[in-house]
C-alpha cells in the first residue's frame, strides 16, 4: 500500500499497494550499519538497528536494493512472502516474490507472480504452498499508469483491473478469487485459515468484505463513507485491525467523492480501527491526526502495532508505535529518520519483519527487516 519523489511522497505507502520511482543502490549491511555505496556524494554513517529500538534485537536485513515491502510470515515462519520493484529482477512495477526469513542470498528470489502488471498484497493460504496476491494483469499487461498529485495534492490511483488471484509456489495461478471489474485488492487470510478480508469498491465505496478462501460467501463488513483497507485478523481469528478515513466536513466529503470517481484517493488522513469478523463492535482506536496504517495485531491480541506520521510536525517521517486495543499505552518502536512500516509479527510471535529506508545509503530504497521480539 511507494512512489519516492523527495520525502514527502513517502505516504504513498498507505495500505497495502504502492508505486516505485528509480532508486539508487547499496551493497550489504550489518548490525553496525556498515555499508558500502557508490554515489557522487558522501551520505552519513546508517544503521540496521537503533539503539532506542528495546523491543528489538538481532535486527538484519534481508534485501538491498530497490523498493520491497509488505513482507509477510508463512504460517510455519519459515518464508515470507513480500512485493517489490527492482530492474534487476525484471520488475519494474510491483511483482511478489518469496524468500526464506534468512534471505534470498545472492539470487534473485522466487519470482510468484505473472511478472505482468501490477501486484500488491500477497499473504500465504493454509500450509504455506500457496499464496494470495492482487494484479492488473488480466486487465492490461504493462505497468498501469501512476498519477502522483493532482492540482497539488498528492493522490493515489484505485486500479478497476486489479483481482486477486491464488497461486501456487512456482507462480502458478491456481484459481481467480474474484471478477467484478473493479477495485478488488488487500486480502489476508485468518489465522484459522478458513476466511480471507479485503477491500473492494463493488458497493461504489472503498469497503471492507470477507469471503471463503475458495471466494464463496462474500460479505460486505463495512459502510462508512472513506477509504478501508489494509485489514488483518487478530490471532484467534475473530475480529479485524484495519486503516480508514472518515471524511466529516462537506468540504472532505466531496473531494473524497470528486477524486473517488476519477478512480483516486488521498490518503493522507487515516486512524486506525477495529471491529468483530461480522462487522459489528465498530471502535475506532487511534485519535492522532496525520497518516496511521499498516497496522497488525500483537500476538496476544490486546495490542496493535502500527505506522503513523503523527509524531512529526513535517508528517515526513514515519515510524512503528505500538498502541493497547483500548487506545491507551501509544508507545514508539522503531526510529529511522525517514520511513518504518508493514510490522508482521511471526505466528509463533518471536520474530517482527518490517520494511524501512534504513541504511539504505542515501538512496530512495526500501528493504525488508527481521528481528527478534523483546517482550518489555
Amino acid at each position: 500500500m511507494r512512489a519516492f519523489m523527495g520525502v514527502l511522497i513517502i505516504l504513498v505507502f498507505i495500505g497495502c499497494k504502492h508505486d516505485h520511482s528509480e532508486h539508487g543502490h547499496s551493497h550489504g549491511s550489518d548490525e553496525k550499519g556498515h555499508h558500502h555505496h557508490h554515489g557522487e556524494k558522501e551520505t552519513p554513517p546508517q544503521k540496521v538497528h537503533y539503539e532506542k529500538e528495546v523491543n528489538l534485537k538481532n535486527v538484519k536485513q534481508l534485501t538491498f536494493g530497490g523498493d520491497n515491502a509488505e513482507a509477510y510470515f508463512s504460517f510455519d515462519n519459515k518464508q515470507l512472502v513480500f512485493q517489490a520493484t527492482n530492474e534487476k529482477w525484471g520488475a519494474k512495477c510491483d511483482q511478489i516474490y518469496a524468500m526464506s526469513i534468512d534471505g534470498h542470498g545472492d539470487k534473485p528470489p522466487q519470482l510468484l507472480s505473472t511478472g505482468k502488471g501490477r501486484t500488491t498484497c500477497s499473504y500465504f493460504m493454509p500450509g504455506n504452498q500457496s499464496i494470495l496476491y492482487a494484479s492488473t494483469h488480466l486487465g492490461n499487461e504493462a505497468c498501469p499508469e501512476s498519477p502522483r498529485t493532482v492540482n497539488g495534492k498528492y493522490v493515489w490511483p484505485i486500479y478497476s483491473d486489479f483481482n486477486i488471484f491464488v497461486s501456487d509456489m512456482t507462480g502458478k495461478i491456481t484459481k481467480q478469487l474474484t471478477n467484478e471489474n473493479v477495485y478488488d485488492a488487500e486480502a489476508t487470510l485468518s489465522p484459522d485459515g478458513k476466511q480471507i478480508v479485503f477491500t473492494s469498491m463493488r458497493s461504489g465505496d472503498l469497503e471492507l468484505y470477507t469471503m471463503n478462501t475458495d471466494g464463496s460467501n462474500v460479505k460486505q463488513i463495512t459502510s462508512g463513507l472513506g477509504y478501508d483497507g489494509g485489514a488483518f485478523f487478530s490471532p484467534d481469528s475473530k475480529k479485524l485491525v484495519f486503516r480508514a478515513s472518515r471524511p466529516k466536513t462537506a468540504e472532505a466529503i466531496k473531494a473524497y467523492k470528486d477524486f473517488l470517481a476519477k478512480g483516486l484517493v488521498q490518503p493522507t488522513n487515516m486512524e486506525i480501527y477495529t471491529c468483530n469478523v461480522d462487522g459489528s463492535n465498530l471502535k475506532q482506536i487511534t485519535q492522532l491526526g496525520g497518516a496511521n496504517w499498516a497496522p497488525y495485531y500483537h500476538p496476544s491480541g490486546d495490542k496493535i502495532v502500527f505506522s503513523t506520521n503523527h509524531h512529526t510536525k513535517s508528517g515526513r517521517i514515519f515510524n512503528i508505535f505500538m498502541i493497547n486495543e483500548d487506545g491507551t499505552g501509544l508507545k514508539q518502536l522503531t526510529f529511522d529518520n525517514t520511513f518504518d512500516a508493514f510490522p508482521m509479527f511471526s505466528f509463533d510471535g518471536k520474530k517482527l519483519v518490517f520494511s524501512s529506508n534504513r541504511n539504505n545509503g542515501g538512496t530512495r530504497d526500501t528493504n525488508v527487516f527481521i528481528a527478534d521480539w523483546v517482550e518489555i
